[in-house]
């Protein structure tokens, strides 16, 4: 079993900025707040982050840790004491390329992939139309259940897949808030500074 699917979202902010509030998105203190769009979000480290002295491309790795909502009933004894949240731990590798003003972010769970394996693939580059003003990101997700067929029915996996998509792409729409909102704060402070005296 497989779900997959592709959403593409216009930032109407530059590239430079949209790819600003991409990469402080999960470390944003109000977003990550109790009460925030992405307090399910636990800690994140950068495991390693590289500078390449001649094309000047970025290549970072981060994890990323989290909470998922409660498995299904079927499920929870295949995860010892799993009754309420489980914490998930995500792998982001995230290449960027300024001069060419590509970035791309490949994330994937290295948890709790013996039952669900999660990669999302997103992409950050100018938009065609508009490419000094707008962002044009792509989100393509893939979930698979398929080890689940040797422990549940095939049904099973078919509604894990469908709640896990659900729960997904909630959270996609939660951060896609948070980055146009922290794109929102950086241009006020950009015109901020352009208006000061001096």
């Amino acid at each position: 079993m497989v779900v997959s699917y592709t959403r593409e979202h216009v930032y109407r902010h530059p590239w430079h900025r949209v790819t600003a509030a991409a990469w402080r998105k999960f470390t944003d203190p109000a977003a990550r707040a109790a009460t925030g769009s992405l307090a399910h979000i636990l800690d994140v480290h950068t495991l390693s982050r590289d500078v390449d002295p001649v094309s000047g491309r970025l290549r970072a790795v981060r994890a990323i840790a989290g909470r998922t909502p409660p498995p299904p009933l079927l499920l929870r004894g295949l995860l010892a004491g799993a009754g309420g949240d489980v914490v998930v731990l995500c792998v982001e590798r995230t290449d960027v390329d300024a001069p060419a003003r590509d970035m791309r972010v490949d994330s994937r769970n290295a948890t709790l992939r013996g039952l669900v394996d999660v990669e999302e693939r997103c992409s950050y580059a100018p938009h065609p139309e508009r490419p000094d003003e707008w962002t044009l990101c792509r989100q393509e997700t893939t979930i698979r259940c398929a080890p689940l067929a040797a422990v549940a029915p095939a049904r099973v996996a078919e509604v894990v897949e469908r709640r896990c998509a659900e729960r997904f792409t909630q959270n996609a729409d939660k951060g896609r808030e948070v980055v146009e909102r922290i794109c929102a704060d950086l241009a006020a402070e950009h015109d901020g500074i352009q208006e000061e005296p001096r």
